[in-house]
């Protein structure tokens, strides 16, 4: 399925930038490095793998065999990984980070402000490049599986550690107290249902051989 490998799903998007505000979207970039704590919003979301702005001038392009292109515009290409469906993630960027994200995109061509969120939600979608080839190294886990999995094994370490050192009374309390500690991390992981921009497109074309049938 397009843009998705697993429980994740990757985002493209290349937006149109005035180039006369360029250097403020790189201040403004900078700032929010130095300054992380103003993403609290975003970087508290466990659904978000990362999620990165890259400012591309018109002499960036690789050329692929398409020749010198004469490009008006500076681009910003915003690319992110994260788990479960394109508009539960939508939702949470523009609850999150509603602020951060109209700094980020301020100069963007047509930008609707992130706030009512369905034309920032049609904004994306007129602008996003499907991800065609997807490489997932974890498909069947999301963050959160990875992290519980981390945990497990921490603990299971710190049990090898001790077992040659404990009485076996001793080891069992040591064992109930480590899987005290972890039992919230050992779920199963599996694929979950993941929707595409794909998906909402085939449905939209049904309807109409749905609405003639009826």
């Amino acid at each position: 399925m397009t843009n998705v490998a697993g429980k994740a799903y990757a985002m493209n998007v290349v937006t149109p930038s005035s180039p006369k505000l360029t250097w403020l979207n790189r201040l403004f970039f900078m700032a929010a490095r130095g300054l992380p704590e103003r993403l609290a919003g975003l970087l508290g979301l466990s659904l978000i793998h990362f999620a990165r702005w890259v400012i591309i001038k018109p002499k960036d392009w690789p050329d692929l065999g398409q020749g010198p292109q004469n490009l008006q515009n500076d681009y910003v290409l915003f690319c992110s990984n994260f788990n479960g469906t394109w508009d539960q993630y939508i939702d949470a960027f523009s609850d999150g980070i509603p602020s951060g994200l109209d700094l980020f995109w301020f100069s963007a061509t047509k930008y609707p402000l992130s706030i009512p969120v369905t034309p920032f939600k049609d904004y994306i979608t007129h602008n996003q490049i499907s991800t065609d080839y997807y490489y997932n190294a974890t498909p069947g886990a999301a963050q959160r599986d990875i992290k519980g999995a981390l945990k497990v094994y921490d603990a299971l370490l710190h049990l090898e550690t001790v077992y040659a050192e404990e009485s076996p009374e001793a080891f069992a309390r040591s064992f109930r107290e480590a899987m005290s500690r972890v039992q919230g991390c050992l779920g199963d992981v599996g694929f979950g249902p993941v929707a595409s921009l794909s998906t909402e497109r085939a449905d939209l074309n049904r309807n109409i051989y749905v609405a003639n049938d009826a």
